[in-house]
Parts: C-alpha cells; structure tokens; sequence
C-alpha cells in the first residue's frame, strides 16, 4: 500500500465529519491537494489565504467549509509508517502558517516515538497551535483501515 491509497477514504472520512459538524455550512469542499501548492487548490475554490501565497506547502487532504463568505480551512497529513517527532513537526509548522480550523496527522501503521510523547510523558503542549488568542490542538490518530476511520481509542486529543 502507497500513502496515495490513504486519500480518498481520509477524503470520505472527512466530508463526513465535516457535514456532521457545519450542517449550516453553504459549502463543505473536501480535496486530495498532495500534488498542488496550497496556495493554488485554495484559488480554485475562489479562497486567498495570504500566508499561503508563494509558500511551498502541501496538505494531503484539505478540507474547506464556507458560510456567509467566509471560511474556515481542515488539513490531514497521512502517513503509512510509525510516526515520527518530524511527521509532527511537518503539519505543526503547517499550522502555524496557516492556523486551520483542525488539523490531523493520521497514520495506517503506529503512533511510533509519539506514543511515548503523547501517551507516556503527556505532552499535549506539542500539538499546540493558534494565534495566541485562541489555543488549539492537532490531532494525532491511528487510522483504522477496516472502518476507513480514525481510531478513537488512539486519538489525541479525544474529538
């Protein structure tokens, strides 16, 4: 299995919990944008997110929800090995850029060194991100290939 297999189930996954969560949204938009900087999947879609401009970032799977013109960005990072401190920090710099609504890092394999992070020094404090204003969280999963859904049992934080 390639990571590229991951995406449209995420995909799926994704505009689910996305129509679940905004029901008053105007429009849920849900991409594979892994090949295409984010600054160009987000023109498509008619949204200029400024930090993005020029910046070589791309987001696995992006979510967008508007609503009464504005609108609020979702990334997925996916990966198909252990996770490693270097996954985390790939999405976290990501996030700060950007600052999305949510953000997840999911993963077919296993927590890897973040397991002893997370679970076993408890340091949530590394998924932090925000504008200083309002704090949140990454969220850090194991995705259940079975359910094509992320584990709840090993997300981090809970949803």
């Amino acid at each position: 299995m390639r990571e590229f297999d991951l995406y449209p189930p995420m995909q799926r996954w994704l505009a689910t919990y996305l129509k679940d969560k905004y029901k008053s949204a105007d429009e849920i938009i849900v991409v594979d944008a892994h090949s295409e900087r984010l600054d160009r999947v987000l023109k498509k879609f008619g949204v200029v997110q400024e930090e993005a401009v020029g910046v070589d970032i791309q987001i696995d799977v992006l979510g967008i929800v508007k609503k009464s013109g504005q609108f609020k960005l979702f990334f997925i990072e996916a990966k198909k090995t252990n996770l490693t401190l270097r996954d985390l920090g790939q999405l976290w710099a990501y996030c700060k850029l950007i600052d999305p609504e949510e953000a997840f890092l999911m993963t077919s394999a296993g927590l890897g060194s973040l397991n002893k992070l997370l679970n076993v020094y408890k340091r949530e404090d590394l998924l932090d991100f925000g504008d200083g204003k309002r704090i949140k969280k990454m969220k850090v999963a194991v995705w259940n290939m079975q359910t094509n859904a992320p584990d709840s049992a090993s997300m981090i934080p809970k949803l």
